[in-house]
């Protein structure tokens, strides 16, 4: 088994603790925009995730830094779970615990998820008209658009819905025109 693999499957009991507390506390959505400000905070400062995955930084030190950071910005549900991934020196594993929560909670709640990558902004008209589509294509009835902005796509976006991918780019029909190319080239005539 992968390391990747193993660290997914140590990550899935904290993912369902954490839903569980959650519901518990009522608070299933707000955990939900706590963990997307921290994923993002961490995305952001890639020093603060050095800080936090560093295994020599003592544990005390790591939980101030929490304390400090995210007490008056998140519920307080996340910031025992942090103090709890601390303690059980599993902080490390907070991206994969996080991508499985989020993973879960779509589950839990039927909700597609879709990563676009984009080369500009969509508009709200635009996002709205991709999630249609994307309702219209998979038959559910509430759509999460994550978008990415990826300056090297020359036109054009990418949708990535589980494991299905759907590539509008100039760089894909470039590609498939290649493919296709390739192919009638070998027929003879």
């Amino acid at each position: 088994m992968s390391s990747r693999g193993f660290m997914s499957k140590v990550a899935i009991p904290y993912a369902e603790a954490l839903i569980e507390s959650a519901r518990n506390a009522s608070a299933l959505e707000q955990v939900n925009q706590d963990l997307y400000l921290i994923s993002d905070i961490l995305k952001e400062s890639k020093e603060l995730k050095t800080f936090f995955y560093n295994p020599l930084v003592a544990s005390e030190i790591k939980k101030n830094v929490v304390n400090k950071l995210f007490a008056d910005q998140v519920h307080s549900l996340i910031i025992k779970f942090l103090l709890i991934l601390i303690d059980r020196r599993r902080i490390a594993l907070l991206d994969i615990i996080i991508n499985k929560y989020l993973e879960l909670v779509y589950q839990l709640q039927s909700v597609v998820v879709a990563e676009v990558l984009t080369s500009t902004v969509l508009t709200d008209l635009q996002q709205n008209s991709l999630i249609g589509k994307i309702k219209d294509m998979t038959g559910s009835k509430t759509v999460k658009l994550l978008i990415q902005i990826e300056p090297t796509l020359l036109a054009g976006f990418i949708i990535k819905i589980g494991s299905k991918t759907i590539d509008t780019s100039l760089h894909g029909k470039l590609k498939h025109i290649s493919v296709y190319l390739k192919s009638t080239s070998s027929v003879s005539i």
